[in-house]
């Protein structure tokens, strides 16, 4: 009897525990709410590997995003995992690791959506969960470009314009160091860029080479750079100013010395051809005189006499 007492006794305490075990062993495996991870954003730019942990990404560079399971009770080492990733951009892709290599052409923002799949045993179906993170994508900063020429001129206010290709905001420090000495104060004047053209107004105080060292940063990228400037001496523009009014006035002077004495030069041209009339007398049969004219084909460099007689000479 008391065997039999010890037998019941037993079987109860195996009915009792079993529950409690299966549901230790399958509560992870059946909800997937249970399964913890996070994604992880890695982007390589020659032989450096950066970290993008706030959702922030670089257009054009070689990406890898990394699905991190939380498992530390080891419940899913043997389980298996299919990964489909949806870029947002049109592109997916799918595959059993948790791993996707990509890179996102243009700038913009993106929803990237993953779904995992857990097949936990030969006999049940696959557990499903969905992820997804909001991916914010720029231009990174690659080329800082002068639009204008690089000669300026001392002592004028001048303006100097750059393009900078990267996606704004962006924080820009700049300074000018004549002679392209080093400041070592790395003292700059900060600016904030809302746009792809960054405008200063300098005022060059000496001639030379000058630098202009600036540096330019966003979200995902910095760049710094150096730009040699030429400045030569000022121009004399009041003396360029007085030579120009001098020519305009020798120029008017000469042209009123032409007019004026054009008539002249006609006036006497005029009275040297009447020059060449010579008086003559003629005596008629009644004795009486009279004077004739007599225009001479002789050059003017030619001296004739003005009283030519002519036959008996007439007195009074």
């Amino acid at each position: 009897m008391y065997a039999y007492r010890k037998r019941v006794a037993q079987l109860l305490t195996l009915l009792l525990l079993a529950p409690l075990g299966v549901a230790k062993t399958t509560d992870p495996l059946t909800d997937l709410e249970n399964i913890a991870g996070k994604l992880v954003f890695y982007q390589t730019e020659g032989n450096a590997t950066y970290v993008r942990d706030t959702g922030e990404l670089a257009s054009e560079v070689p990406t890898e995003t990394l699905f991190e399971l939380f498992d530390p009770q080891k419940n899913f080492s043997t389980a298996k995992f299919t990964y489909t990733w949806d870029l947002g951009n049109g592109e997916v892709i799918q595959g059993t690791e948790p791993v996707v290599r990509y890179h996102y052409s243009n700038s913009g923002n993106y929803t990237l959506r993953l779904k995992v799949a857990v097949n936990v045993t030969k006999y049940t179906p696959p557990i499903t969960g969905d992820y997804s993170m909001d991916v914010k994508v720029l231009d990174p900063i690659k080329h800082i470009e002068l639009k204008g020429p690089s000669d300026y001129e001392m002592s004028q206010n001048t303006s100097l314009s750059f393009h900078v290709d990267g996606s704004p905001p962006m924080w820009v420090c700049w300074r000018f160091l004549p002679n392209c000495v080093p400041d070592k104060s790395g003292a700059c004047t900060l600016t904030m860029l809302y746009e792809n053209t960054l405008r200063l107004n300098h005022t060059f105080t000496s001639p030379g080479v000058h630098c202009l060292d600036i540096s330019v940063r966003n979200d995902i990228s910095k760049l710094q750079t150096s730009i040699s400037l030429y400045v030569r001496k000022k121009t004399n523009s009041h003396m360029f100013f007085i030579l120009s009014c001098a020519a305009i006035l020798v120029a008017t002077f000469s042209f009123i010395t032409v007019i004026a004495c054009r008539p002249r030069n006609q006036s006497r041209s005029q009275i040297a051809d009447s020059g060449n009339a010579i008086f003559l007398k003629n005596q008629d049969s009644d004795g009486q005189s009279s004077i004739l004219f007599n225009f001479s084909n002789v050059d003017r460099e030619e001296k004739e006499p003005l009283l030519f007689q002519y036959g008996t000479q007439y007195s009074s």
